[in-house]
C-alpha cells in the first residue's frame, strides 16, 4: 500500500489533485487508515496510469471516469491508442525543436510554419474520443451529467453504493428470490434515472464487471460485505434473463 503523499511523490500529482479524484469517484483509495489517510494498492496505481494517459488524449475527467467504468472497456486497445498519440506528440515536439534550432542558426526569416501543424494528431485524438465516447449510452450520460457539481456526483455515487448495501443484506438468500430481483430492478432504474438508459444488455455487462474482481468488486463488497458483488451479479443475471423471457 502507498499513502497519498507517496503516490503524489511518485506521480508528480499534487495531494489535492488525488483528493479531488477520490471526491469525484475517479480514483478511490483501496482503503483508509484509522486516522482517515488514503491508501492506494497496485490496482489503484494501474487505474491512475490509465487516467493520466487519457489525460494526454485531452479527455475530460468525467469522460475518463465513464470510460473506465464501462463494461466493455478494453485496456489493451486503449493503450494502443495512447501509445500512437504519444508517438505523434513526440514527432511534433521533435519538429518544433528542429524548427527552433533552425531559427537559432539561420535567423527568423523562414516562413515555414509546418512544424506547428497538429492536424494529424488532432484528428487521431478526435477518432479516439469518438471510439470511447461515441455510444448512445455515453452521450446520454454526458447530457445528464453536464452541469453537475462534484458534490452532486458524490451524492449520486453514494446512492448507488446504498443499493449494493441493500444487496449485501440479502446475500444469504437466493439471487433469484423476489427481494434480490427487486434490488436488480432498483439498480436498473437508478442508473437509467441518473446516468443512462440501462438496457438489460448493459445491466448484464455491468453485473459481470461487478463480479470480475478488482476495484469495482472491492468497492461493492466494502458497501455490502464480502460476497456482495458476486451475489449482485447473480441476481442481475437472473433479472436480465427474466426480462428477456417476457
Amino acid at each position: 500500500m502507498m499513502t497519498v503523499h507517496e503516490v503524489s511523490r511518485l506521480t508528480g500529482l499534487s495531494v489535492r489533485t488525488l483528493q479531488y479524484y477520490d471526491k469525484i469517484g475517479l480514483l478511490r483509495p483501496a482503503e483508509r487508515t484509522q486516522a482517515g489517510y488514503r491508501l492506494y494498492d497496485g490496482e489503484g496505481l494501474e487505474r491512475l496510469q490509465q487516467i493520466l494517459l487519457f489525460r494526454e488524449l485531452e479527455f475530460p475527467l468525467k469522460q475518463i471516469r465513464a470510460i473506465l467504468s464501462r463494461a466493455d472497456f478494453d485496456r489493451a486497445a486503449a493503450l494502443e491508442q495512447q501509445i500512437a498519440l504519444l508517438r505523434m506528440k513526440k514527432e511534433h515536439l521533435e519538429n518544433l525543436l528542429a524548427f527552433a534550432r533552425g531559427i537559432q542558426k539561420n535567423g527568423g526569416k523562414t516562413m515555414d510554419f509546418s512544424a506547428f501543424d497538429t492536424t494529424k494528431m488532432d484528428e487521431y485524438a478526435a477518432q479516439a474520443k469518438k471510439a470511447w465516447g461515441g455510444t448512445a449510452a455515453y452521450r446520454e450520460f454526458e447530457k445528464k451529467s453536464r452541469g453537475r457539481t462534484a458534490e452532486e456526483d458524490r451524492v449520486l455515487a453514494d446512492g448507488l453504493m446504498a443499493i449494493f448495501t441493500r444487496f449485501g443484506a440479502l446475500k444469504d438468500g437466493a439471487p433469484e428470490a423476489a427481494p434480490a430481483q427487486a434490488q436488480a430492478a432498483a439498480l436498473q432504474a437508478y442508473l437509467t434515472a441518473h446516468y443512462y438508459t440501462c438496457t438489460p444488455e448493459i445491466l448484464r455487462g455491468l453485473g459481470r464487471m461487478y463480479a470480475a474482481g478488482g476495484e469495482m468488486t472491492d468497492n461493492i463488497d466494502a458497501a455490502g460485505g464480502p460476497g456482495t458483488a458476486v451475489f449482485a451479479a447473480r441476481a442481475i443475471e437472473a433479472f436480465c434473463g427474466a426480462s428477456a423471457a417476457e
